[in-house]
């Protein structure tokens, strides 16, 4: 018993003497500082330099400082999964250059801002799956082109700009279920750079919409182009408009749908109406076909009037022929008077 207590002492004073804070655990060869469920608010100052991972899970943080990171800047793997946060400041973590996993997990996230993972030019893997984020960035920051794990499952999201997903030339993995997606043309972008990703080889759980009514419960790879075809004009329309103009559009598109439904909070600006009905290919060809139909009857009714006409003249000209061919032949009466006297 004398010994063991004697290895912990040492233990304790090595911590202390690598400037590991109080409640953690530092393990000097996998450089590791172990935080977790030690009920901490704010990231815990003192940590050793030259750790790489850090196990800051299970605590009640509620926000980071932006020199919070300053001393460790060596960290590969931070761990904030089950905390308090509700924002993340830009630039919070632009200390860590050399960060390549970050887990932001069930926490309590609203939003996050442009830029707010920048100067991260080793990141791979961002989770923030578990939060309560209703909308993204259109960029995560600068150098974050590394990216190849982006989850944001189990959040509030019911559209993402598809210009941030382009900024992430080498995801392999994207996770996006269990959100409120509006499959609207506010997510046409989205649809279309997903079948690009999984052709490409990508991984994903899909979209499944939870909005309109009519297409709850519906795959987003499934719904055809053609429900989003009369949305570009209508969102055209909405960028000229005034800013009072689009302010009235959008109070207008609160109203309840015609049917009612309760998953549907009625047409959005730019969801295509019922009618008229967005052209297709389908009925470009019946049409073609029709005309081509009556464009046939009409030739043929001309033909057979052509040859009717053709018949009757023969048949005329057969008459002719036959009935007045004698008379002409032996001539009338007068015409032969002259000839019997002559030949007296």
């Amino acid at each position: 018993t004398g010994n063991w207590l004697l290895v912990c002492s040492v233990i304790l004073l090595a911590h202390t003497a690598h400037g590991c804070p109080e409640k953690c655990l530092c393990h000097t060869a996998s450089k590791t500082a172990d935080c977790k469920n030690r009920g901490f608010t704010e990231i815990p100052a003192r940590l050793p330099p030259e750790i790489q991972i850090l196990q800051l899970q299970n605590n009640h943080i509620w926000r980071i400082n932006q020199n919070a990171f300053t001393a460790t800047p060596l960290l590969k793997i931070l761990d904030l999964s089950n905390n308090s946060l509700s924002s993340v400041a830009p630039g919070a973590f632009q200390k860590l250059r050399y960060l390549q996993v970050l887990n932001l997990t069930r926490n309590l996230i609203h939003y996050i801002e442009n830029k707010t993972f920048s100067f991260l030019p080793h990141l791979k893997e961002l989770d923030l799956s578990s939060n309560s984020i209703i909308r993204l960035p259109e960029t995560f920051g600068n150098s974050t082109g590394n990216i190849t794990l982006l989850s944001v499952k189990h959040n509030k999201l019911q559209k993402m700009e598809r210009i941030l997903l382009e900024s992430l030339p080498n995801l392999k993995v994207v996770l996006f279920k269990d959100n409120p997606w509006q499959c609207n043309c506010n997510i046409f972008g989205l649809k279309l750079w997903l079948e690009s990703f999984l052709y490409r080889g990508g991984i994903s759980d899909g979209i499944i919409c939870s909005a309109p009514g009519i297409r709850k419960g519906k795959d987003l790879l499934k719904v055809p182009y053609e429900l989003f075809g009369a949305c570009p004009l209508r969102t055209a329309h909405i960028h000229l408009a005034s800013s009072h103009q689009h302010g009235l559009e959008q109070r207008g598109s609160l109203k309840p749908g015609p049917h009612g439904e309760p998953g549907d909070s009625g047409h959005t600006s730019c969801e295509p109406k019922p009618k008229p009905r967005p052209a297709s290919l389908r009925h470009a060809i019946a049409t073609v076909v029709i005309t081509g139909v009556v464009c046939g009857i009409v030739c043929l009714m001309m033909l057979a009037a052509a040859v009717y006409g053709c018949a009757y003249a023969a048949i005329t000209a057969k008459y002719h022929k036959e009935h007045l061919a004698p008379v002409r032949q032996h001539g009338t009466p007068k015409e032969k008077e002259p000839l019997e006297r002559y030949s007296a």
